[in-house]
């Protein structure tokens, strides 16, 4: 490949000073590459939405050759925004998730969802912060603007996906890349957080980019 940029986008309820982050952001240092790691809570986890999140993206998103690196529901992002993005010419997607929407509402009842409604804020345990934080139900009704499954730009796709996920099952990235050639899925013996063995993770990156990280 020829030269690049790289973005992370971190998960939901995390920060840039997540263990995968920082990890990442060490190994592109190292190479040489200019990598960024915004911090998409902005000091206001409690209304954040996935468009607050693409639009803080496209504010630093260079002109030139960029590769996306996204986390959990920064990989939903990193896809939205690479349909949209031709600069966007690789994406590195770890547990994706792909069906967000469909996740909360299956993960919340009916009851729960209008409680969130009815008192505007919910309480989410956010990693980065190590304590519950307040989240507003807007969260969950920009959610419904998006649809993933519409996703068809042909960007070359690396998903890295534990087959022990309980957050975000294996089967949504399986169903993402059997309609998209251009997406190759690895699955790894890991659960969500993807930490296990992330030397073999960046192997793959390696890999995938065509970087020597002798």
């Amino acid at each position: 490949m020829a030269e690049f940029a790289v973005i992370y986008i971190h998960g939901f309820a995390s920060s840039p000073n997540s263990g995968k982050a920082r990890f990442f952001q060490q190994k592109f240092t190292d190479l040489g590459i200019p990598i960024q790691v915004p911090d998409l809570n902005q000091g206001d986890f409690t209304h954040l939405t996935l468009t607050r999140q693409i639009q803080q993206i496209e504010s630093i998103l260079p002109p030139t050759r960029t590769v996306l690196i996204g986390s959990s529901f920064g990989g939903l992002t990193a896809a939205l925004l690479a349909e949209n993005h031709p600069q966007i010419s690789h994406m590195i997607l770890l547990a994706p998730a792909f069906g967000m929407l469909k996740y909360w509402q299956e993960k919340m009842t009916p009851e729960q969802i209008e409680q969130w409604q009815n008192q505007g804020t919910l309480l989410v345990y956010h990693y980065g912060a190590g304590k519950e934080l307040p989240l507003h139900y807007d969260f969950l009704v920009d959610l419904r603007s998006y649809d993933d499954g519409k996703l068809a730009r042909p960007v070359p796709t690396l998903i890295i996906h534990g087959n022990l996920d309980d957050v975000v099952p294996i089967a949504v990235s399986e169903t993402y890349a059997q309609t998209r050639p251009w997406v190759r899925l690895v699955p790894v013996a890991d659960d969500h957080s993807l930490k296990r063995d992330l030397p073999a993770i960046w192997q793959e990156i390696c890999t995938f980019l065509e970087l020597n990280p002798a």
